[in-house]
């Protein structure tokens, strides 16, 4: 027993004298060298509402706001992202088993969504997110109304979810969020009067919304998230460069245009040149005969503006300013004038999956909570019960799905070939065709229907019988099949 003691000591020993070396690993990124400290310098470990604290997003809608109001590029950019998400608004489908009844709901929800300029409503909640960072709107009663659903979106601006203690804050509460015990919003603290409003308060008076009564939408670019930050961020030093770059184009070529210059002489000082005196400005006129003093001479500026690279520049600013919307540089333009067919088509892929992306996110955050919220109120005063959304939660509705404007393509008669030859091999149905242009293939269908009938009754010809006496043949065209 002892032997086998010792001899576990001294494995012991042997064990302690061997050096232990550490297993470090360096990588290129983390270190930090003279070169590139200053680049790295507001690089910080914050979570991601400490990050996108209070001020610091006050301070980037205010600029961003600016920027948008002031440069064109920013402006059309935003307007345009809108204008490709939203469109015209979406359309609702009910896809029960009543087709009555889902027909009724349809047009119901349709005639009130244009009472409340709901398209218009949802395409304002799409510039908020891309120059505030996130839209909120309530959820209320507007007895204005004519239908028989008296509810209505009001619209908030993002200053004016805020939490009124300027000093502390709760744990469960983030600026303006009232948080459970899971994390998630429970209540909205809303400002009466906006904090930029004309009209003031000697102090901030609020009211608390239900989260069951507020939309709130925004990006989560981070786990933990409460708050949005804005979409075209990122691209808001870019915005400044390239109007500096154009304002210094600008009045560069201005000075060149005018008759400018400086007036120099050969002559020594004291020398036999006229006295000038020196930092001296002399106003002149156009189209006039101008003498020099004696011994003095005038040079007008180069007019060497604007310079070859210029409009250039500007479209790789443009690019790079796009980039963080996932917009291609002759949407963010309006300039297709460099684009080829092909390269056209590829850039509009990346955009057009970004905008289905986009969309299906409004769908689930906006329109699926609107139209729980309009089927209840619908199903009490009209008597609906079988739309009503179970136990009143507005993620279990009846079968439906959202319709948005379809996106024109740039050779129409190629994209109908293609089309034909998918639904003839049975890879296309009738409904994704139509899906793909906005349309609900049903009433689709219907208005063929009426249109063939209204033929019928005049005795028009068909125009599938038209292409079959070309030589064509029945084709979808054909109702009948």
């Amino acid at each position: 027993m002892v032997a086998a003691t010792d001899r576990k000591s001294v494995q012991l020993s042997r064990l302690r004298a061997v050096p232990l070396r550490r297993v470090r690993s360096r990588f290129d990124s983390a270190a930090t060298s003279n070169d590139n400290r200053r680049h790295w310098a507001n690089a910080d470990a914050l979570s991601a509402d400490a990050a996108a604290s209070p001020e610091v997003r006050r301070t980037l809608r205010m600029r961003c706001r600016y920027e948008i109001a002031n440069n064109s590029y920013a402006r059309g950019i935003v307007l345009t992202l809108a204008n490709d998400v939203i469109g015209t608004g979406p359309r609702l489908q009910m896809l029960t088993e009543n087709g009555d009844a889902n027909r009724e709901v349809e047009r119901e929800f349709d005639r009130w969504a244009r009472e409340i300029s709901l398209a218009e409503k949802l395409r304002t909640m799409r510039q908020a997110r891309a120059q505030d960072g996130e839209a909120f709107a309530i959820l209320v009663n507007n007895p204005v109304l004519s239908g028989p659903v008296k509810l209505d979106l009001r619209m908030v601006e993002a200053d004016q979810v805020a939490s009124p203690w300027r000093g502390w804050l709760d744990e469960g509460e983030v600026d303006g969020i009232i948080l459970d015990a899971f994390g998630n919003p429970a209540a909205y603290r809303v400002m009466k009067d906006h904090p930029g409003a004309i009209r003031w308060r000697a102090r901030d008076e609020y009211f608390t919304v239900s989260a069951s009564h507020m939309i709130h939408i925004f990006r989560e670019d981070r786990p933990g998230q409460h708050r949005g930050l804005p979409e075209i961020m990122p691209a808001l030093p870019l915005f400044a460069q390239l109007r500096r770059f154009t304002l210094a184009v600008i009045s560069a070529a201005e000075a060149a245009a005018d008759f400018a210059g400086i007036l120099y002489t050969d002559a020594p000082a004291n020398g036999e040149a006229d006295q000038v005196e020196p930092m001296d400005l002399v106003e002149l006129e156009r189209n006039m005969l101008l003498t020099m003093p004696g011994g003095w001479k005038m040079s007008q500026v180069e007019p060497t503006q604007p310079a070859t690279t210029y409009a250039e520049f500007k479209r790789e600013i443009l690019n790079e300013i796009a980039r963080c919307l996932n917009m291609p540089f002759n949407v963010a333009a309006g300039n297709s004038s460099g684009y080829n067919y092909a390269s056209g088509r590829l850039d509009h892929q990346t955009y057009f999956k970004s905008i289905r992306v986009d969309q299906a996110f409004m769908a689930g955050r906006v329109l699926d909570r609107v139209l729980a919220a309009w089927l209840w109120e619908y199903a009490l005063t009209v008597g609906a019960v079988d739309y009503v959304p179970a136990q009143g939660l507005e993620r279990i509705l009846p079968n439906h799905q959202w319709f948005w404007d379809g996106h024109e393509h740039v050779d129409p008669a190629k994209e109908a070939t293609a089309a034909e030859k998918l639904l003839k091999a049975g890879l296309l149905t009738e409904a994704e065709y139509q899906a793909r242009r906005g349309v609900d293939w049903e009433e689709h269908q219907a208005q063929r229907e009426r249109e063939a009938e209204g033929r019928a009754k005049r005795g028009l010809p068909q125009p599938w019988e038209a292409g079959a006496a070309a030589g064509v043949g029945r084709g979808s065209d054909d109702p009948s099949q």
